[in-house]
């Protein structure tokens, strides 16, 4: 798949982020937030937990988030701040590894939490993310789209990237051999 990425979402002008930019007043370098868009949506990466046992963490950050492997299960934000006390995301703060500052108290071990790395999804969930925006999109796998990834994503500080194509080929951007990150930014063509 990762050869198929260039074919399905070949690179689009960087000004299709303009209408963004001045949407949002900002510079897009971790992506944009939109405001007051009902349709808009936080999409959080998955968390993992190895349970009764420390394990070696496998998530530096900095790389794509995968499974990380056997032995770990899916820990929901939810389930996690409940069992601590904690909100799931502190007034204030955007998703993030100190959304839980309880977790060390609470029995959570170093090594037996595997945090979603800042600003990327991992595969069930990108996957997940693309099957619901396909079901729900009118025109369905093939609603034309532009995926934006952030400059501090691709390293290069002068510009983002942006890449257009099908919704349906969506799930080939999670293996995009030039950036370790899920696109920050998705939306359809005709940005409804």
């Amino acid at each position: 798949m990762p050869d198929d990425v260039f074919a399905l979402w070949p690179l689009a002008r960087v000004s299709e982020t303009d209408w963004l930019a001045e949407l949002t007043q900002d510079d897009g370098l971790t992506g944009y937030e939109a405001p007051g868009r009902p349709d808009a949506a936080w999409v959080l990466g998955g968390m993992y937990e190895r349970r009764g046992t420390a394990g070696d963490s496998v998530n530096d950050g900095q790389s794509r988030d995968e499974h990380p492997g056997p032995g770990w299960e899916r820990l929901r934000r939810a389930e996690l701040a409940a069992r601590i006390g904690d909100p799931v995301v502190p007034h204030g703060l955007y998703p993030c590894f100190r959304c839980f500052p309880s977790a060390k108290g609470a029995g959570i071990q170093p090594g037996s939490a595997e945090w979603p790395a800042e600003g990327g999804l991992d595969r069930p969930t990108w996957d997940q993310l693309i099957r619901f925006l396909t079901a729900h999109s009118p025109q369905g796998e093939d609603t034309a789209c532009t995926a934006y990834y952030s400059p501090l994503v691709t390293r290069d500080f002068e510009k983002g990237q942006v890449r257009s194509g099908r919704l349906g080929d969506a799930q080939a951007l999670f293996d995009n051999p030039d950036v370790l990150c899920a696109p920050s930014n998705l939306w359809a063509a005709d940005r409804s």
